[in-house]
Protein backbone atom coordinates (compact mmCIF):
# COMPACT_ATOMS: atom_id res chain seq x y z
CA UNK A 1 0.00 0.00 0.00
CA UNK A 2 1.30 3.43 -0.96
CA UNK A 3 1.50 5.81 2.01
CA UNK A 4 2.30 8.83 -0.12
CA UNK A 5 -0.41 11.47 0.36
CA UNK A 6 -2.43 12.34 -2.71
CA UNK A 7 -1.46 15.58 -4.41
CA UNK A 8 -3.97 18.39 -4.73
CA UNK A 9 -5.03 19.42 -8.21
CA UNK A 10 -2.90 22.54 -7.92
CA UNK A 11 0.16 20.52 -6.87
CA UNK A 12 -0.31 18.24 -9.87
CA UNK A 13 -0.37 21.27 -12.19
CA UNK A 14 2.74 22.70 -10.52
CA UNK A 15 4.60 19.41 -10.95
CA UNK A 16 3.81 19.27 -14.65
CA UNK A 17 4.73 22.94 -15.11
CA UNK A 18 8.18 22.19 -13.66
CA UNK A 19 8.69 19.56 -16.39
CA UNK A 20 8.20 21.94 -19.35
CA UNK A 21 11.66 22.17 -20.92
CA UNK A 22 13.53 25.42 -21.54
CA UNK A 23 12.62 26.84 -24.94
CA UNK A 24 9.24 25.06 -25.07
CA UNK A 25 5.72 26.19 -24.20
CA UNK A 26 2.39 24.61 -23.30
CA UNK A 27 -1.16 25.88 -23.27
CA UNK A 28 -3.17 26.06 -20.07
CA UNK A 29 -5.35 23.24 -21.40
CA UNK A 30 -2.37 21.05 -22.25
CA UNK A 31 -0.91 21.68 -18.80
CA UNK A 32 -4.17 20.53 -17.20
CA UNK A 33 -4.40 17.51 -19.52
CA UNK A 34 -0.86 16.40 -18.65
CA UNK A 35 -1.73 16.76 -14.96
CA UNK A 36 -4.59 14.32 -15.46
CA UNK A 37 -7.22 17.07 -15.34
CA UNK A 38 -8.66 17.22 -18.87
CA UNK A 39 -10.78 20.23 -19.71
CA UNK A 40 -9.51 22.22 -16.73
CA UNK A 41 -7.54 24.99 -18.44
CA UNK A 42 -8.98 27.63 -16.12
CA UNK A 43 -7.93 25.57 -13.10
CA UNK A 44 -4.38 25.51 -14.52
CA UNK A 45 -4.38 29.30 -14.80
CA UNK A 46 -5.72 29.69 -11.28
CA UNK A 47 -3.18 27.21 -9.89
CA UNK A 48 -0.31 29.19 -11.42
CA UNK A 49 -1.72 32.42 -10.03
CA UNK A 50 -2.07 30.88 -6.55
CA UNK A 51 1.37 29.28 -6.48
CA UNK A 52 3.33 30.40 -3.42
CA UNK A 53 6.20 32.80 -4.06
CA UNK A 54 8.57 30.21 -2.60
CA UNK A 55 7.66 27.81 -5.39
CA UNK A 56 9.84 28.42 -8.43
CA UNK A 57 7.79 27.62 -11.53
CA UNK A 58 8.51 28.37 -15.18
CA UNK A 59 5.08 30.05 -15.43
CA UNK A 60 6.26 32.05 -18.41
CA UNK A 61 6.16 28.88 -20.56
CA UNK A 62 2.37 28.66 -20.29
CA UNK A 63 0.25 30.42 -22.93
CA UNK A 64 -3.36 30.38 -24.03
CA UNK A 65 -4.57 27.89 -26.65
CA UNK A 66 -3.81 30.31 -29.48
CA UNK A 67 -0.22 30.68 -28.30
CA UNK A 68 -0.77 34.18 -26.93
CA UNK A 69 0.42 35.65 -23.66
CA UNK A 70 -2.72 35.98 -21.55
CA UNK A 71 -1.63 39.03 -19.58
CA UNK A 72 -2.64 42.52 -20.75
CA UNK A 73 -0.28 43.72 -23.51
CA UNK A 74 2.30 46.16 -22.20
CA UNK A 75 1.70 45.23 -18.55
CA UNK A 76 4.74 44.42 -16.37
CA UNK A 77 3.78 40.72 -16.32
CA UNK A 78 3.34 40.63 -20.08
CA UNK A 79 6.73 42.24 -20.63
CA UNK A 80 8.40 39.88 -18.16
CA UNK A 81 6.86 36.79 -19.76
CA UNK A 82 7.88 37.98 -23.22
CA UNK A 83 11.42 38.70 -22.00
CA UNK A 84 11.80 35.31 -20.31
CA UNK A 85 10.56 33.43 -23.37
CA UNK A 86 12.91 35.34 -25.66
CA UNK A 87 15.81 34.65 -23.28
CA UNK A 88 15.09 30.94 -23.83
CA UNK A 89 15.14 31.33 -27.61
CA UNK A 90 11.38 31.36 -28.14
CA UNK A 91 10.29 33.80 -30.84
CA UNK A 92 7.49 36.05 -29.57
CA UNK A 93 5.76 38.35 -32.07
CA UNK A 94 2.97 40.66 -30.94
CA UNK A 95 2.59 38.60 -27.77
CA UNK A 96 2.16 35.36 -29.71
CA UNK A 97 4.28 32.21 -30.03
CA UNK A 98 3.97 29.74 -32.91
CA UNK A 99 2.71 26.69 -31.03
CA UNK A 100 3.49 24.48 -34.03
CA UNK A 101 7.16 25.34 -33.54
CA UNK A 102 7.60 25.67 -29.78
CA UNK A 103 4.89 23.55 -28.15
CA UNK A 104 6.20 20.84 -25.85
CA UNK A 105 5.17 17.40 -27.02
CA UNK A 106 6.41 14.97 -24.38
CA UNK A 107 7.41 11.58 -25.70
CA UNK A 108 6.20 8.30 -24.21
CA UNK A 109 9.20 7.99 -21.88
CA UNK A 110 8.55 11.47 -20.45
CA UNK A 111 4.89 10.65 -19.95
CA UNK A 112 5.62 7.35 -18.23
CA UNK A 113 8.61 8.25 -16.10
CA UNK A 114 8.62 12.00 -15.48
CA UNK A 115 4.97 12.82 -15.02
CA UNK A 116 3.60 11.32 -11.80
CA UNK A 117 0.02 10.79 -13.02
Amino acid sequence: MNNTPALSKEQRIWQVCRQVPTGKVVSYGQLADLAGLPGRARLAGRALKLAPDTLTLPWHRVLNAAGKISLPPGSPGFLEQQYRLREEGVVVRNGRVRMSEYQWQPDLAELLWQLPF
